[in-house]
């Protein structure tokens, strides 16, 4: 039974043949890879608003492993009601065409759906540009505009973005209410969320590749996180002892989180997927590191004493493990040692 409600041919009509590819440009504002350059930008370079933005990150992480795990659930078919014919098309803009606008795989809910109304929303609650309503009225027209282009493509019914956009505001009702819960460590939690939605995720969609990145990538996001949160909790404890048990609690998430992703590189093959997924988590915890070194200044000047006494360190080994050295301690060491045998046989002697 289909899903539609003819609605492909009252919106595929005004669009003229030329403005296909403008529509299908328009959708990437959805795609996967420019909301992971966008999300990544804005953690990247909001070093003011750090923990809101790694709210973003972890939202977006689950919700990816959310709508990866409902579209096998449901495993409903894409309408084949293309906006044109590819071969309409001039051959120059055919490739172009044909990666972004067309699409593969189950159709109910809509990614694109769910996926904007989580990000763009999220970026409305926690950015600071302009006011609140400005930027809601943004993330809506964009969730909008999105949708539209969907089915004026003729990848998705006009039911899968509702139920896209319906789920993805239910998922932000949920995460936004559990982060009121914990509002000292959101990204703990956003992360811990992307966890366990990835992990779920495994066993529902039969180890789908896609949900064996996703799992990479969270336990990579929250481990890095982790490392983020240790520095954060030593620069802010007035002694040793006040530090010492939530030091020892981050360091201990990080290392659990770590050990999956070392352990996928250590025993399966390179190309094997598992290896690709601790690729994946371990580059991502990286990425999410590297950022607050850059940006703190106190966490430069623990680097950079750091990598002096290791450098002094490496200095010192270098050193002792010369041959010159090694002859010196020899000449200086026999030098003492005879001294020391004649006052042993002065003293016997007397």
């Amino acid at each position: 039974m289909s899903r539609g409600i003819n609605e492909f041919e009252p919106i595929q009509a005004v669009i003229p043949e030329w403005a296909a590819i403008l529509v299908a440009l328009l959708t990437q504002l959805g795609d996967v890879w420019f909301l992971a350059l966008l999300v990544g930008a804005v953690y990247w370079f909001a070093s003011n608003r750090r923990e809101d933005a790694m709210v973003v990150v972890g939202l977006t992480l689950a919700g990816l492993s959310l709508i990866t795990a409902l579209k096998h659930v449901f495993a409903l078919p894409r309408p084949g009601e293309p906006l044109v014919a590819l071969e309409a098309l001039p051959g120059l803009v055919q490739p172009l065409y044909e990666t972004t606008a067309m699409a593969s795989g189950y159709g109910f809910p809509s990614g694109h759906a769910l996926m904007t109304t989580v990000v763009y929303v999220t970026l409305a609650r926690r950015l600071s540009i302009g006011t609140f309503r400005t930027r809601l009225a943004v993330s809506a027209t964009v969730i909008a505009l999105v949708g539209l282009s969907r089915v004026a493509l003729g990848v998705h019914y006009l039911v899968d973005i509702v139920a896209g956009v319906a789920v993805g505001l239910t998922f932000l009702f949920v995460a936004e209410r559990l982060l009121a819960r914990y509002a000292d460590d959101q990204g703990t939690v956003a992360l811990s969320l992307a966890v366990v939605v990835s992990a779920l995720s495994l066993p529902t969609t039969g180890l789908d590749p896609d949900a064996v990145l996703l799992f990479g990538a969270s336990l990579g996001a929250f481990a890095g996180w982790q490392l983020v949160a240790l520095g954060r909790d030593a620069f802010a404890a007035d002694r040793p002892s006040t530090a010492a048990r939530p030091l020892a609690l981050r360091g201990t998430l990080a290392a659990a989180a770590f050990a999956p992703l070392v352990a996928a590189l250590e025993y399966f093959e390179v190309l094997s997927l598992p290896a690709a997924g601790g690729a994946l988590g371990l580059a991502l915890g990286a990425f999410v590191t590297v950022p607050v070194l850059r940006h703190s200044e106190r966490a430069t000047r623990v680097w950079t004493s750091l990598i002096f006494w290791l450098a002094v360190l490496a200095f010192g080994i270098r050193q002792l493990f010369r041959p010159s050295t090694w002859r010196r301690g020899y000449t200086v060491g026999s030098h003492y040692a005879s001294r020391f045998g004649r006052w042993v046989r002065t003293r016997t002697s007397g």
